[in-house]
């Protein structure tokens, strides 16, 4: 398993425990941003996923509650990430 496969895993594991998710896809976007020094070795990527639990919940929220699943990982796995966060309507 690659360390982007990895790291699309991490993130998998803690936004379906922390959102139950109907559906979730994760893209690594790494690729797309090679060498930059700034990102120290994380991945980028983007998150597609649709929630119940987003239900009621404005935009900034949703991120939000998607920014605190995986905020463990921010720190060494994830330099960025895109996030489109939908309800099951």
């Amino acid at each position: 398993m690659s360390l982007g496969e990895q790291r699309m895993a991490m993130i998998r594991e803690r936004l379906e425990t922390a959102l139950k998710p109907e559906s979730i896809e994760i893209i690594d976007e790494s690729h797309k941003h090679a060498g930059h020094a700034s990102a120290g070795g994380a991945g980028h990527f983007e998150v597609r996923i649709v929630s119940a639990a987003f239900e009621a919940k404005g935009p900034v929220q949703r991120h939000r509650m998607v920014f605190e699943a995986v905020a463990d990982l921010m720190q060494s796995e994830i330099h960025a990430l895109t996030i489109q966060a939908d309800t099951p309507k």
